[in-house]
């Protein structure tokens, strides 16, 4: 493994070529897709370029999260929704490639793989949010499996995912010891779902459990622990949302410093003013720290460091809200054309919102981090 610090060259060549595919074949699908829907050509595209492979090999080692943070930083700076599609590939069908039976396995992997199949991580519910180990969806003995009943929200990828990884409790007053997790495929009798319309149009939305029936082969892991395999996945992710934050950092930088360079103003252009200069720099620096923190927390998951939770959180957590303030700044420096519909600032600005709150918010991953400090 190269020093977190530094890419090794077939590293760096790669994160061209993800660039290429972003910038060209990628934004191409994301453009024709329907906004806030599943763009299930862009996830198939994903699957025939093999980036979806690297997610899920089929053959050889699990996804090391370096490979998933460069991954996914690369696709950010030219196509985010390409980013996201193949975000949420990975987040629905991780905990089946990390838990499940040889046979979910090759029931679920191939098609998620190949990008034929669209996968679903289902954890977030109205009363449980930040606050995973509060789950209100039941799974209540039914004979040998179980009946689920209750409601999920901003689910990623519902209603129209094809397979959904759901969290349910099967154990009353167990708190995060008494959560199970289910693969359910979409075709379930009793299970219903509705898009949600968000600030930036993604594929999104609420599902409702009616005694939704599984069985023993649809658990993920074992009973009452499922708060593990979602953690197990979140921890592998979490690094990767810095990732997808620094891709977007990046994006706004680059057009700020071409802008600048180019923007006549005072009698000059706009990077000899000496405010707009230091504005560049701060933009520089703080954007390079992040992507150090991702790279750094990324190489200590893939070395089993014991630490890895600290490093994800601040990671996460310095990342996302270092691309929320860049962007912002782009925003600034290019002026009201940078509101404007269809200006890709107007994008991102609207995009790099959302990682500051999902996967774990700002808040939670300081009281991680605060908490890690003490052990």
């Amino acid at each position: 493994m190269p020093d977190a610090y530094e890419l090794a060259p077939e590293e760096q060549r790669w994160c061209a070529e993800l660039r290429a595919l972003a910038a060209g074949p990628l934004r191409t699908l994301a453009d024709a897709g329907p906004p806030g829907e599943v763009n299930r050509p862009l996830v198939a595209a994903l699957g025939e370029l093999g980036l979806l492979e690297r997610v899920f090999p089929s053959d050889g080692p699990a996804v090391r999260a370096l490979d998933l943070c460069l991954l996914r930083e690369s696709l950010a700076r030219a196509c985010t929704e390409a980013e996201t599609a193949l975000a949420l590939q990975g987040l629905g069908a991780c905990p089946v490639a990390q838990a499940g039976t040889e046979e979910q396995r090759a029931r679920w992997l191939p098609g998620v793989r190949a990008g034929r199949a669209v996968a679903a991580f289902a954890l977030s519910e109205p009363g449980a949010g930040s606050d995973a180990g509060a789950l209100a969806l039941t799974a209540a003995r039914d004979g040998a499996g179980w009946r689920l009943t209750g409601e999920k929200t901003w689910i990623s990828n519902a209603p129209a995912a094809d397979v959904y990884t759901v969290f349910a409790r099967t154990t009353a007053d167990a708190g995060s010891r008494g959560v199970t997790a289910f693969l359910v495929p979409a075709d379930r009798p009793g299970l219903t779902g509705e898009p949600l319309r968000m600030l930036s149009p993604h594929p999104i939305g609420s599902l409702r459990f009616d005694a939704v029936p599984v069985s023993p082969d649809d658990v993920l892991g074992e009973p009452d622990a499922g708060f593990g395999v979602a953690m197990r996945t979140l921890n592998l992710f979490r690094p990767s949302v810095g990732a997808f934050a620094v891709g977007m950092a990046q994006a706004a930088l680059d057009a700020s410093v071409d802008w600048a360079g180019r923007r006549e103003a005072f009698g000059g252009p706009l990077k000899d003013l000496q405010s707009v200069g230091h504005r560049l720099a701060e933009m520089a620096t703080r954007t390079e720290a992040a992507r150090l923190l991702v790279y750094a927390a990324a190489c200590a998951y893939d070395r089993g460091a014991p630490d890895v939770a600290k490093r994800s959180a601040m990671a996460k957590l310095f990342a996302t809200e270092t691309a929320q303030w860049v962007v912002d700044s782009a925003v600034q420096l290019h002026g009201a054309r940078a509101l404007q519909e269809g200006h890709p600032l107007e994008h991102l600005y609207r995009e790099v919102r959302a990682p500051r709150i999902y996967e774990g918010a700002t808040e939670v991953q300081r009281g991680i981090i605060a908490r890690e400090l003490y052990r």
